[in-house]
């Protein structure tokens, strides 16, 4: 028998974008997993799992159950946004710690959050729910143009678009009332005021109500009326994080969040944070990975860390900086190239990761048609001393990877 602490994951997520989660909680925890198909790439990191249909609660809770006969859990975790409310409920269920359903629901929940900003202070975006396109028009004479349309309860900016002249309203409001009806909580729309400065998200721990900002990640968006993600960066001395952190802890302790980890949406308008959302779980597109890479702290020990009990320790151990870029088409079609010159791979120690994560054949979508899940071919990740010098090496990586696609006709 190990000595070790057992933790339970929901939902792991797939290898390319979370295997990193799994095999951080692996070094220091026994794992065992309740998952929605029968694990492949996870064996090496578990001890045992449950395989639950996850899209229903009722199964996903008697699930976690089974194995909590089988076993001592100390702790329940997810890093997966759609199953924070059942995993709450599942932790709750177990006599575990874990914030509230309430809590969770609130978080998932961007119109709720709106409210709870607005209570407490916390500088966001004016925001007004619509049911139909009458209604949107009608928010968009109180909120003016530029405005945002967007799900209330998804997440990778999917079905989010801004509106900057009203004949363009129709047409955006289908957009993200097609992403808001994937969504199995909620499946309104918002429209909100379009707020104008550049994206960034505040890593958080927060650890019996005290919240601590360990990295801010400066994001690269696409080009408009979209807001798909094309890079992150993370570095350790960003003179930004502590004119962010106040805003992010307050974010999150008007959401009523006692412990765990967050990932805290915001733009600066004029130089001055303005809240997006705050999510109840480590940052996607690999940030977590970049903050480990840049700074040496590992977010998802320190979420098992917390479900446990366990204070956690934010200890920096390095001091750099991390960068990954998206790889995209030009334009929509069947991917007929992708490739890196190899030579230069193999002798660039600070390229870091190159992943393709589509086959040639393979179909690529852009919006409006498509969204990040679609549209992506792969991504690369490079490390060095700073930002500039990171970008830097962004740019020289791009030049030596190839990615086309031929129209279908």
């Amino acid at each position: 028998m190990s000595a070790r602490p057992l933790v339970l994951v929901v939902s792991p997520g797939d290898e390319t974008y979370r295997g990193y989660c799994l095999e951080q909680v692996a070094a220091a925890y026994d794992v065992v997993l309740l998952t929605g198909a029968e694990p492949s790439w996870e064996k090496p990191f578990i001890v045992d799992h449950a395989v639950v249909d996850l899209t229903d609660p009722a199964a996903l809770l008697a699930g976690g159950r089974a194995l909590a006969e089988r076993h001592d859990i100390a702790g329940v975790v997810t890093w997966d946004e759609w199953h924070l409310v059942p995993t709450a409920r599942l932790a709750r269920a177990l006599g575990l710690s874990s914030p509230s359903v309430e809590v969770m629901r609130a978080c998932r929940n961007k119109a709720t959050a709106r409210t709870l900003f607005a209570r407490h202070g916390v500088p966001s975006a004016a925001s007004m729910k619509a049911r139909t396109l009458l209604e949107a028009g009608l928010a968009t004479m109180t909120l003016g143009y530029p405005a945002v349309i967007k799900p209330a309860a998804f997440a990778g900016s999917i079905g989010v678009i801004r509106v900057d002249r009203p004949e363009e309203l129709s047409a955006a409001f289908a957009f993200a009332s097609a992403g808001a009806s994937r969504s199995r909580e909620d499946t309104g729309v918002l429209v909100e005021e379009y707020l104008d400065g550049p994206e960034v998200s505040v890593e958080c721990v927060t650890h019996r109500s005290v919240t601590t900002a360990v990295a801010v990640t400066r994001k690269h968006l696409g080009p408009a009326p979209y807001f798909d993600e094309t890079g992150h960066t993370v570095d350790a001395t960003d003179p930004l994080l502590a004119q962010v952190a106040p805003a992010a802890a307050a974010a999150v302790k008007a959401l009523g969040i006692t412990d765990g980890v967050q990932h805290v949406e915001m733009r600066l308008v004029g130089g001055r944070p303005r809240l997006i959302e705050v999510n109840a779980r480590i940052g996607g597109d690999m940030i977590g990975h970049l903050v480990r890479l840049a700074i040496g702290i590992d977010l998802p020990k320190v979420a098992a860390d917390l479900a446990c009990g366990r204070g956690p320790d934010l200890t920096a151990t390095r001091s750099g900086a991390a960068g990954i870029r998206m790889l995209y088409p030009d334009a929509s079609g069947t991917l007929t190239e992708r490739h890196i010159n190899q030579p230069f791979a193999a002798h660039t120690p600070w390229l870091r990761q190159v992943q393709w994560i589509r086959e040639i054949g393979d179909q690529l979508a852009l919006p409006p048609e498509g969204d990040l899940f679609t549209a992506r071919a792969g991504f690369y990740i490079v490390t060095g001393r700073n930002t500039t010098e990171v970008t830097e090496r962004l740019d020289t990586a791009a030049d030596e990877i190839t990615v086309a696609t031929r129209g279908d006709r």
